[in-house]
């Protein structure tokens, strides 16, 4: 686990004032956790940016307010929909000795290297991520899987191919260990599929993947209305 840290202040203004603290430089954000009232807080654009793209929703970050230091992991990243500029962020502080749920990339090892293809044919990756339970100082970044045996198009990279860091398992203790995550199809295939629907061959991943892949949908739900009637 990176070591991420961002420095926060505590905030005092709210709602349409908002607009003239992002103009100042400012994100507004909201932290969450344990048996205290939500912290209103607000932090340099540039440094927490830099931690969003770092951190993501799946690394804790070690958040310091009012001089404490306390672990938190990022629930919502509020962006504008038009100018795609970060507007809001939403901590929720947790414990070294908490069990984290959280969902990790797939990270695919040897892109470009497998037989398959080599010999013309596509790969295509129908789950980014999966979802895992440890503690903070176990969590991984991500998770690499290897493509490299990949070789016609009867093979596949399934979540049983995933072999979890030390003291991390499945969120799901049914996990499907047969669900794909990748699987190789001939270039013919993708661009009858694309012409047939008209749209992008990736966005085909879900419906190819009826020989056992299925897509999972990386956004998190579960938005405070607080934190979302704040970024507004």
């Amino acid at each position: 686990m990176n070591d991420i840290s961002l420095k926060l202040d505590e905030r005092k203004v709210g709602g349409k004032k908002l607009k003239k603290l992002r103009e100042n430089g400012l994100i507004p954000s909201v932290i969450y956790g344990g048996n205290n009232q939500p912290i209103m807080a607000q932090s340099s654009q540039v440094e927490t940016i830099k931690v969003v793209r770092v951190a993501g929703k799946h690394t804790p970050v070690n958040i310091i307010i009012g001089g404490k230091k306390k672990l938190a992991i990022i629930k919502n990243i509020d962006m504008d929909p038009v100018k795609h500029l970060l507007r809001h962020v939403a901590f929720h502080t947790i414990k070294q000795s908490d069990i984290i749920t959280t969902q990790v990339p797939i990270v695919l090892v040897g892109q470009g290297e497998s037989m398959a293809e080599r010999n013309g044919l596509v790969l295509l990756q129908v789950i980014d991520n999966i979802e895992v339970k440890a503690k903070p100082a176990s969590l991984p970044e991500s998770l690499e899987i290897s493509i490299i045996n990949l070789a016609t198009i009867e093979d596949r990279v399934t979540m049983g191919d995933i072999k979890l860091p030390e003291d991390v398992e499945f969120a799901d203790i049914d996990q499907d260990m047969e669900l794909v995550i990748v699987n190789v199809y001939e270039p013919s295939t993708l661009q009858a599929a694309n012409e047939a629907t008209g749209g992008d061959a990736e966005e085909e991943t879900e419906a190819l993947a009826g020989n056992g892949g299925e897509a999972v949908d990386d956004s998190n739900k579960s938005i405070s209305d607080k934190s979302e009637a704040e970024s507004k």
